[in-house]
């Protein structure tokens, strides 16, 4: 028997894999059916010749995050486009709140721009977010030519982000 992690009354934050590029759909109709849903939105802009113009587009492609307790598990499942649950094995694992606020801070993170230092940090080693939104996470510094980002992993879904932060907003964790 697996492991199933839903509440009776107890609502808790899952991941539901969605059809490519229905993340907003599916937030919406599962709105319309007053299940909680948050999909994580990042702004691009693309310049064409005569015009440039922004999108919103999800930061993880066919995912949606929600939270519900046991009765909304087939109402998410009956939603048009959703695909399924995420699961590790056959366990359905609950995100904890903390890597969905994690989620959020990185959203609204991205679009700080990326400042270099002459501070030296070793590929591969654990570092400390020591100012901003992103303050107190824990990552793996990942550098590239002339560029510096910060892998945060979110351990229950599976997933690293990437995120160009500022080197002097970090330290390194011996």
């Amino acid at each position: 028997m697996g492991i199933n992690e839903l509440h009776e009354k107890e609502a808790r934050w899952f991941a539901i894999y969605t059809k490519y590029k229905c993340e907003k759909f599916v937030a919406e109709h599962l709105g319309r059916k007053d299940i909680e849903c948050y999909v994580p939105i990042i702004k691009k802009t693309k310049h064409y010749s005569s015009r440039k113009k922004e999108y919103e587009i999800p930061l993880i492609n066919c995912y949606v995050f929600v939270k519900i307790v046991k009765q909304d598990f087939v109402p998410v499942l009956e939603t048009e486009y959703v695909m399924k649950f995420l699961k590790i094995g056959k366990d359905l694992i609950a995100i904890p709140e903390e890597e969905i606020n994690l989620l959020k801070r990185i959203v609204g993170e991205l679009d700080v721009p990326v400042s270099l230092s002459e501070r030296n940090f070793e590929v591969g080693k654990k570092v400390e977010v020591i100012g901003g939104q992103l303050t107190g996470i824990h990552g793996v510094l990942v550098e590239e030519k002339n560029k510096n980002s910060f892998v945060v992993e979110l351990q229950n879904i599976g997933i690293a982000l990437q995120v160009d932060i500022d080197r002097n907003l970090l330290r390194p964790i011996h």
